[in-house]
């Protein structure tokens, strides 16, 4: 069974950084989109960063200039550095990647169980 699994998460002062990892297990045949949202409570979950296979990044307009995703290929695993945090960043962070288990087989978007972050004094 594949899977994403997120790590890094935890408590920061504000205008502190941390970095969020999201490693995708088990037998993969390829990834093309990695990516990351965050669901702060009562809210709906929102972008806030995406990484294709060839390098390319969209992020939300709340984290640009801020956050940068960047991802590993050859250890299926992205990266979210986050700087300059802020308490209204506070969330639970997820993890989504479009994981191939095959040739036959198409992309299935997967989630991981998701990292809390909290930024407060």
């Amino acid at each position: 069974q594949v899977y994403p699994v997120e790590s890094g998460g935890g408590l920061v002062q504000p205008g502190g950084s941390l970095r969020l990892s999201c490693a995708a297990s088990g037998s993969i045949f390829s990834i093309s989109a990695m990516g990351w949202y965050r669901q702060a409570p009562g809210m709906e979950r929102e972008l806030v960063a995406v990484i294709i296979s060839s390098g390319s990044t969209n992020y939300g307009d709340s984290v640009k200039g801020r956050f940068t995703i960047s991802r590993d290929n050859a250890k299926n695993t992205v990266y979210l550095q986050m700087n300059s945090l802020k308490p209204e960043d506070t969330a639970v962070y997820f993890c989504k990647a479009g994981i191939r288990t095959s040739s036959e087989n198409p992309h299935a978007l997967l989630w991981g169980q998701g990292t809390q972050v909290t930024v407060s004094s």
